[in-house]
């Protein structure tokens, strides 16, 4: 009785929800204009994470985790041509706002004897490069036969060369990458040239969201638009889902900007989702108002209502709960925004569709301008494929509870090879040119993740300097660490430039003599602090592979623990750190959402619906798709990651929905009939029909993000449009197939 108040009292206020939507799309669809994107995963590190701690804390004192590298890429440096557009592109970093030092084989630091004795400058003179082949030829023996140069700054076969700068921070990234990449193509280089480094992926994966919204966003409205008309054979039954998607997506991102917040690589699949949510929801409301028109009734909308509005809160409820498991336990802050937003979202498309929806409804049909009951067309062949699907099912129950069964038993061989993967450049395709340079990166240059090692203590000291040395000869014995570089490096070149000798003087006088020919140099400024407290050894790493970055990670414990001391404190972090984290928290946080959710889903549909069974009943068929999700993963080889990791609980949420409109709807005909056959019957006749056409729009919304150029967006459109797919075939046979083995004794009644 109360829900059929609530119904009236929805329609009766129709203008006042009417209106608030209106102001309410106004005002936050401004909010748009004031959205930013940024995709850098560095930001996205918990605070109270140490290695995250220790790389934001490198980046403000050295600048290191805002490096990023130009490729020249050709079949030989050493010629003056190619010196001549390395020097160019050099120049034209430097005056770019935003970027405080720039590194290339024109303008790198050289410790050499002259006859006036020791000599600090660059590698070569960048107003007189070499141009005969001798001069050129010497270049060569020089880069290879100095460990600070060869396959640091020029690979070892000498087909690329690296230009390296950095950035200040005071300047946003896409709009100094951006400038780079137009700078240097106005230079009119011929060679192949290649972007790489934080900077650089982080605007191109910023560009990447960019394109993927506004190009796969309206495709995704028309193939949902195509489904609902298909379906509904009405102009409203196609203009409604999509308006309060719409909507939804308007007040969520609306939202996200009033607040502060920026676009991720994870959040930039919000739209999607809510189109595929709001729809959904908005589907099951005019599929119920229809179903009441083709029976005549009189006050349909509020009588339809009052049916259908407690299976989309439940509906709306779970999916949310399957989003809010995002927002405890996991690692990056962009997945716990990615929460937060869709809970939001999820919340608003339910807000819609239960006070916008019918209040349009309802007046426009007073004015005769939507479907009046004679004008709603039943789906006969959709009709008679549901009646015949109601016999098998009535037929075979065990059949189809064992072949469920089976596909659960196969799914269980992949799930055991489900291989997890962080690396930020399987976001590109293979022939993505961002892509390729970081390829380039890990063949000539030893790889593209960045290692730190942090000193604290007087760098100054012969204690400091040499455990520099002696750290970066033990990194050096791992496979994957091609070339380090600190301060220690160049104070030792200075003493074998005069002394003869390539190590550490004895005494912090001497060293502070040699300090005094670099004092000053750009290069000192990235490997020490300014109150000279703190050094850092830069390196990198070159496996993507995640056991390789864990045994690397256990080898360097090994050695801090053993050789830190109060007087040099040692400390390591970097990308391969961050990413053995990652990796765990894939687990925790797949696990973890995935209880949590199902846990909290349980228990609520058991409370609102009176039946801790019913509970029970509407998992199986979203366990059986996960299951099969997962199976497939694994068979597959679709790797879990930082965006894969999203869609169990997406598909959770979502596809959990089917089963709660059937279960819902039989339990109302099982009381009003009392008999079995003809409950199944008609839920699947009514929600059943509901049920399809909600499975087609968000399969197909979903699979649009296989047009991504991020691929593993294409791989989460691919695995939800499955999820969907399972989950909602599962309602139709697993779930009614169980209720008649639950319900035996009740067929006799028929």
């Amino acid at each position: 009785m109360k829900v059929k108040l609530v119904a009236e009292k929805i329609v009766a206020f129709r203008w006042i929800s009417i209106v608030f939507v209106l102001v309410a799309t106004l005002f936050l669809g401004n909010q748009l204009r004031y959205l930013k994107m940024d995709a850098d995963v560095l930001k996205s590190l918990p605070d109270n994470d140490i290695h995250a701690r220790l790389l934001k804390r490198i980046a403000e004192n050295f600048g290191g985790n805002n490096i990023g590298v130009v490729i020249l890429e050709t079949d030989n440096v050493y010629q003056t041509k190619i010196l001549e557009q390395v020097r160019a592109i050099t120049d034209s970093l430097k005056e770019i706002k935003g970027i405080i030092s720039v590194s290339s084989l024109t303008n790198i630091i050289q410790i050499k004897r002259s006859e006036e004795g020791i000599e600090v400058g660059t590698l070569v003179d960048e107003y007189d490069l070499p141009q005969d082949p001798e001069s050129l030829e010497a270049l060569r023996k020089a880069v290879l036969s100095n460990e600070m140069y060869k396959g640091s700054i020029v690979s070892e076969d000498g087909t690329a060369t690296l230009v390296l700068f950095t950035l200040d921070g005071t300047e946003a990234v896409n709009a100094v990458a951006s400038n780079i990449i137009s700078v240097i193509s106005k230079l009119g280089i011929k060679e192949k040239i290649y972007y790489s480094g934080s900077p650089m992926l982080v605007s191109a994966i910023s560009n990447l969201m960019r394109k993927d919204l506004t190009t796969l966003l309206p495709i995704a409205f028309l193939l949902i638009a195509g489904v609902l008309f298909i379906s509904f054979r009405s102009v409203a039954g196609v203009v409604l889902p999509l308006l309060t998607a719409t909507i939804a997506i308007i007040w969520t991102l609306g939202t996200m900007s009033l607040l502060g917040y920026k676009m991720s690589m994870i959040s930039n699949n919000i739209p999607i989702i809510l189109l595929a949510i709001g729809s959904s929801y908005a589907i099951h409301v005019i599929n119920s108002i229809n179903q009441q028109k083709l029976n005549g009734t009189s006050n349909s909308v509020s009588i339809s209502l009052s049916h259908i509005l407690i299976p989309v809160f439940l509906a709306s409820v779970t999916t949310a709960i399957g989003f809010v498991s995002f927002i405890f336990g996991s690692y990056l802050e962009m997945i716990v925004e990615f929460g937060i937003f869709t809970t939001l979202g999820t919340l608003l498309s339910f807000f819609l569709s239960i006070f916008f929806v019918p209040a349009l409804i309802e007046v426009f049909s007073g004015k005769r301008k939507v479907s009046e009951p004679k004008k709603v067309k039943p789906s006969v062949f959709l009709d008679n494929q549901l009646l015949k699907l109601n016999t098998f099912i009535f037929r075979h129950p065990k059949r189809i509870v064992l072949t469920w069964l089976g596909l659960f038993m196969i799914s269980m061989v992949g799930i055991f090879s489900i291989e997890r993967k962080v690396d930020i450049q399987e976001y590109f395709k293979k022939d993505n040119p961002t892509r390729i340079g970081e390829n380039i990166q890990v063949q000539k240059f030893g790889g593209t993740k960045p290692v730190f090692v942090l000193f604290t203590g007087n760098v100054k000291s012969p204690e400091v300097l040499n455990k520099m040395l002696e750290t970066a000869k033990y990194m050096e014995k791992s496979p994957d660490i091609y070339t380090t570089l600190s301060v220690a490096n160049l104070i030792s070149e200075l003493n074998l430039a005069i002394t003869g000798r390539k190590e550490i003087p004895k005494t912090i006088e001497e060293i502070e003599q040699l300090w005094f020919l670099i004092d000053g140099n750009e290069t000192l400024g990235r490997l020490v602090s300014e109150n000279l407290n703190e050094g850092i050894i830069i390196s990198k790493f070159k496996s993507p592979d995640n056991e390789a970055k864990k045994n690397f990670s256990s080898y360097m414990e090994t050695f801090i623990k053993a050789n830190s001391t109060p007087d040099c404190k040692i400390e390591i972090t970097g990308m391969p750190f961050v990413d053995v984290t990652m990796d765990q928290s894939l687990i925790r946080s797949q696990v973890g959402s995935i209880l949590i959710a199902l846990i909290f889903v349980m228990l609520i549909v058991g409370f609102i619906l009176r039946s801790w069974l019913s509970g029970l009943l509407v998992s199986l068929p979203i366990i059986a798709a996960i299951s099969i999700l997962f199976g497939f993963m694994g068979l597959t080889g679709i790797s879990l990651n930082i965006a894969t990791v999203l869609v169990a609980s997406v598909a959770l949420g979502i596809g959990i929905d089917y089963s709660i409109h059937f279960i819902s709807h039989f339990n109302d005909s099982m009381k009003s009939t009392g008999i079995l056959k003809t409950a199944i019957e008609n839920t699947l006749t009514n929600s059943g029909k509901a049920i399809i056409i909600n499975v087609f729009s968000v399969a197909i919304g979903f699979l649009v993000l296989m047009l991504s150029e991020m691929v593993p967006l294409q791989y989460f459109g691919l695995l939800i449009a499955l999820c969907m797919i399972s989950s909602g075939l599962g309602a139709l046979t697993l779930l009614p197939a169980v209720l008649i083995m639950l319900h035996k004794k009740d067929i006799t009644k028929q």
